[in-house]
């Protein structure tokens, strides 16, 4: 099966496209085309991201100058301004993502053991990368519009944040109804629906384990998430 069966299987016969991926696992080609795409995501929105930044730092100067002083209040802003984004975009952020995907089979497998014997490493990384592309294409597509539109990134979510635009950004709620992303969902459910051929287990259980990973993720990327907004509050 060639990249653009694999490509467009994805998004519309999951199961039969999973299925032959965990019978030959392959994901170089797909892998490099994922992060190609999160690196133009990052490089095109970065320039937003800082202007969110700079202004979040402003509306906060009081406080912030109070907790670190005129000097490092302005080192931060310094910070901020000085950052180079083609670093960020095409070296930092690729690589990040490159080793949370790494780790993230890992875990996805280790949760499998405990139901199933079957399976490798190399089939859920593969489906891994694989169901990656609805998030990071058509996920991160939409919300470029949506940064486009709205000029800013805080203030863009494609989860159950979206229904509630009068909630800052900083707070709890906020932050734990962003982790419960539409696209998110999706991606874990085809992947459910791969694990199942890999696992060689029930659709039911290969879907517990997917979104029981989805679980554990959200809550560190919840937990993440508060620590860096704590500055805020």
């Amino acid at each position: 099966m060639n990249f653009f069966s694999r490509f467009v299987g994805t998004f519309f016969d999951p199961g039969k496209t999973f299925k032959a991926l965990a019978g030959r696992p392959v994901w170089l080609d797909a892998l490099v085309v994922l992060l190609i795409l999160i690196s133009l995501y990052s490089y095109i929105t970065i320039p937003v991201a800082q202007k969110d930044s700079l202004q979040m730092m402003e509306d906060n100067a009081a406080r912030l100058k109070e907790k670190w002083g005129e000097e490092g209040f302005n080192r931060y802003m310094d910070r901020i301004k000085n950052s180079n984004p083609a670093l960020s975009a095409f070296l930092i952020t690729p690589l990040t993502y490159l080793i949370g995907f790494l780790f993230s089979a890992l875990i996805i497998l280790g949760i499998g053991r405990l139901t199933a014997t079957q399976g490798n490493y190399a089939q859920v990384f593969s489906l891994l990368v694989h169901a990656n592309f609805v998030d990071k294409f058509l996920g991160n597509a939409l919300r470029l519009f949506l940064v486009s539109s709205r000029q800013s990134v805080f203030q863009t979510s494609t989860g159950l944040a979206a229904f509630f635009p009068s909630l800052e950004i900083t707070s709890t709620a906020y932050a734990v109804l962003n982790q419960v992303d539409f696209f998110q969902l999706w991606l874990f459910g085809i992947l459910g629906i791969g694990l199942a051929s890999v696992f060689k287990v029930s659709v039911r259980k290969a879907l517990i384990i997917s979104y029981g990973f989805w679980l554990l993720k959200s809550l560190f990327s919840l937990a993440l998430y508060l620590m860096q907004m704590r500055v805020f509050q």
